[in-house]
């Protein structure tokens, strides 16, 4: 029988783009091992670019909507990673059981430029954050030695 799956929070201002994404790609690749949720400090939508680019990289994005961490009040986390600088700041104090981490990615909705540079800037961050989560959570680990990776 094996142990119930960690869970582990992505947390970003919005919960429009980069916590989707490491939500998304931390279900695709490591739902066995972890129930995966987002939230942001404050509620919007879901960015266009964030199911077209995870739908290329072959990645559900069915279910994904923007949460504040308002929504998840009944439900704590294992793991607690901040992506963007501003929920580091903004949040209120969110432990994780486990551990608590700060990941900054380059916030690909603030490109305003062409459609096709801003796509790359999402498919950029993408492959950013999907590296980030296959380093440091591939094969076995001991949650516990998990610590800041900035």
């Amino acid at each position: 029988m094996s142990p119930a799956p960690a869970s582990i929070l992505f947390l970003c201002t919005h919960n429009s783009a980069r916590s989707q994404l490491a939500e998304a790609l931390m279900r695709h690749h490591f739902g066995d091992r972890f129930e995966a949720r987002s939230a942001g400090t404050e509620r919007t939508l879901v960015k266009p670019e964030v199911p077209l680019v995870l739908e290329e990289a072959g990645v559900d994005a069915l279910g994904l909507h923007s949460k504040t961490i308002d929504d998840l009040t009944d439900w704590r986390a294992d793991i607690v990673v901040t992506v963007c600088d501003d929920a580091r700041e903004q949040c209120p104090y969110l432990p994780g059981r486990i551990a608590t981490i700060h990941r900054a990615f380059v916030d690909p909705s603030r490109i305003d430029s062409s459609p096709e540079e801003r796509m790359e800037a999402f498919r950029q961050a993408r492959n950013q954050i999907e590296a980030w989560l296959k380093e440091s959570f591939s094969g076995p680990r001991d949650l516990h030695a998990l610590t800041d990776a900035e």
